[in-house]
């Protein structure tokens, strides 16, 4: 098992961290600690998934020495900020990055955030993030939000560019990811409050985002559309000037561009 642990701003916060060598999945497992009333606040990670999911039942690939955490969170949430936590995470993530790989390596591989919940560097996957909804008893829910970081390695045979933090030049461990991502996540989760700050985190957010004001494909309910990625809402859908002059606005759907494409545009 590797030795990690919360950044100390993260403990001062009152979050907690349990580590595991092999999990089926740090959502599923993180889900089942808030079905036996953990109060949340509460990072898992582990070694290895043997089934970690990603976005619309896809798999998550698990290689060896790659970061995969969840984050429970037990509180009253408005259900559709909480759809938002998910950017929260991406800039924690950027923040994160921008900390412990070395500036001059993040300008021949520039890190980016690919809506809605991907990190890229030079247009490759280099992290995911998986928002997950958890009813509990009357009609409570918790929120987790798995995490899985490209460190050491890539999966192999995808429909998608891929690359890690290694294979970019970055020599930081999982320990390192994992601390710094812990005390990024305290400072933002406190401006998102419960959405109020909402609009400082999509700024934040679109500081870093990938393509915006260049031509993207995204698939929304099957179908294929076109059009000029112009920017996010204060919702944090995505707003497509599509080709034929028409401005739409997305709430979910899978977007590609480059040889970065989802899978399912690929299939």
């Amino acid at each position: 098992m590797m030795l990690i642990g919360l950044s100390p701003h993260a403990v001062k916060a009152g979050y907690r961290v349990k580590s595991f060598n092999h999990v089926d999945s740090t959502n599923i497992l993180a889900a089942e600690f808030a079905r036996r009333g953990d109060l949340g606040s509460l990072w898992i990670v582990a070694d290895e998934q043997t089934a970690g999911r990603a976005r619309r039942g896809r798999n998550w690939i698990s290689v060896s020495g790659n970061l995969y955490t969840t984050l429970l969170l037990v509180d009253d949430f408005d259900p559709e900020q909480a759809a938002t936590l998910g950017f929260v995470a991406g800039v924690s993530l950027i923040e994160a990055f921008s900390l412990i790989v070395p500036k001059t390596i993040l300008a021949t591989h520039p890190v980016r955030l690919k809506w809605p919940n991907d990190v890229l560097a030079n247009e490759a996957k280099l992290s995911g993030i998986l928002l997950e909804f958890v009813p509990l008893v009357g009609e409570k829910y918790a929120i987790v939000i798995g995490i899985g970081i490209n460190v050491a390695g890539s999966p192999a045979d995808l429909s998608y560019s891929a690359t890690s933090l290694q294979q970019i030049g970055a020599s930081c461990s999982s320990a390192d990811v994992f601390k710094a991502l812990s005390h990024f996540w305290v400072d933002n989760y406190r401006i998102w409050n419960h959405g109020a700050g909402l609009e400082v985190i999509r700024n934040k957010w679109l500081h870093h985002a990938a393509n915006i004001g260049q031509h993207v494909h995204i698939m929304v309910n099957g179908e294929i559309i076109s059009g000029t990625f112009e920017t996010i809402d204060s919702n944090c859908h995505f707003i497509l000037l599509r080709d034929d002059g028409k401005k739409i606005d997305i709430p979910a759907g899978d977007v590609y561009f480059g040889t970065v494409a989802s899978s399912s545009a690929c299939s």
